[in-house]
């Protein structure tokens, strides 16, 4: 269950990022929506709503979710760049998942916000200097990031639902 859970393993944080480290973050950030629209292009509408493991998520349900963690993501980084650590709001993206959007709404809604926040999102971060991502943001339930850390937390946070996909994908043959 673990390793369907994590199927890239829990998250670890590897402190000041170097250039070459920030760069491969950015680099998967950029590349993640077109990488998951081949993997879920050529699903069925049952393949979509198949969770990817026991109790977990729907396939379509992870593609709303990426969706929305990456638009969270983007307006944390900007509060980061334009105030003091900044208290970012937590979501219960449990909750979220259960709203109808998630189970209505084409997952090609979803991909193209994808596609176009990772655009402005990305054109963001190449444009920021190294002292920028020393800047903080405050969690309530991670505590103090920087923003070096919250960048690497949201790549591995893609790579984390795109392995849940790929996997499931994977084991069910499609």
């Amino acid at each position: 269950m673990e390793q369907q859970r994590y199927p890239i393993g829990r998250f670890a944080a590897s402190g000041q990022l170097t250039a070459k480290q920030r760069e491969h973050c950015i680099e998967e950030i950029s590349t993640m929506a077109e990488i998951l629209r081949e993997k879920v292009c050529n699903l069925t509408p049952e393949q979509l709503d198949t969770p990817y493991r026991v109790e977990g998520w729907t396939v379509r349900q992870v593609i709303h979710h990426l969706a929305d963690n990456n638009m969270n993501a983007y307006l944390r980084f900007k509060r980061g760049l334009t105030e003091e650590a900044p208290i970012i709001p937590s979501y219960r993206e449990e909750l979220w998942a259960e709203l109808s959007d998630y189970s209505e709404e084409p997952m090609e809604t979803s991909l193209m916000l994808l596609e176009s926040l990772q655009r402005r999102f990305v054109s963001l971060l190449r444009s920021l200097e190294e002292d920028d991502y020393k800047r903080t943001i405050v969690s309530l339930g991670l505590g103090t990031l920087s923003l070096d850390t919250a960048l690497e937390r949201y790549a591995w946070h893609n790579r984390h639902h795109m392995a849940h996909i790929t996997s499931l994908i994977s084991r069910k043959g499609w």
